[in-house]
């Protein structure tokens, strides 16, 4: 493992080890980053009792096809691209390797129970395919809806035009296809309970005054990208019944 004993070197400018820390800390992530190096060490553990391990020509095969997918050739275009990331080869292998690692140990763990976990709770994998909205204030909401309504512009034009997300506003509010169960209950009650083409809205979440609008819904199927999430959400499940058993047996 890489410790930090120098400053980071952000394009020339020094930042100092504590300085990152106190502003995780400040801005309420120093939780979650805890929280996942201490994911890592019951990977680790479990892994190490399981007797799992992954090969250096597993890392490269993946370290291969990662450098296709962001259209890396030259090894002097991945340094450059390491270097733009404040991460050098090692740290890059070791998250490769500890990426291989989870998987695994989730396929190891749980994949002959993704079907039956599946099936017990398919109406949670029923998709919508969303187009999202949102803006600072409730009053905008409001009047937002009410030109969508009249017909004084589209949903897709007025999330172009207002969205607070730049990504979103290039691509008119798409916001792609949402599991039921990555929405809030009442969110997701409402949203499978319409139709397409409805909006749903305005209400307050964390990034602002909300509406979405459902062009399709779909209906749960175990394929392939489905069973690779399904198995996500037992681990991450198990992950966390593994944190709280380890953070209480501490307390002991």
């Amino acid at each position: 493992m890489t410790l930090i004993h120098n400053p980071l070197d952000f394009s020339g400018i020094p930042i100092e080890a504590n300085e990152i820390v106190s502003f995780l800390k400040q801005n309420f992530q120093i939780k979650e980053i805890c929280q996942k190096i201490l994911y890592q060490r019951i990977i680790e553990t479990t892994a190490h009792e399981k007797g799992l391990i992954v090969t250096k020509a597993e890392i490269q095969a993946e370290e291969a096809r990662l450098y296709r997918e962001i259209r890396l050739e030259k090894n002097s275009d991945i340094c450059i691209w390491l270097a733009n990331q404040i991460i050098d080869l090692e740290d890059w292998e070791t998250g490769i390797r500890n990426r291989l690692l989870a998987q695994k140990l989730a396929n190891h763990l749980f994949a002959l129970g993704v079907e039956m976990f599946f099936n017990l709770n398919a109406s949670d994998f029923d998709q919508a395919l969303i187009y999202k909205l949102v803006v600072p204030s409730a009053g905008l909401a409001k009047e937002v809806l009410y030109q969508i309504e009249v017909n004084q512009i589209s949903f897709y034009e007025a999330a172009h035009l207002y969205d607070i997300d730049e990504r979103r506003r290039h691509q008119f509010g798409y916001e792609g296809k949402i599991y039921r169960w990555n929405l809030e209950s009442t969110i997701a009650t409402a949203i499978f309970s319409g139709t397409p083409g409805q909006i749903f809205g305005p209400h307050l979440a964390k990034e602002g005054h909300t509406l979405v609008m459902v062009e399709e819904f779909i209906p749960a199927e175990l394929n392939a990208q489905s069973y690779q999430d399904v198995l996500n959400q037992i681990f991450q499940q198990w992950l966390a019944m593994e944190l709280n058993y380890l953070l209480h047996s501490d307390k002991k």
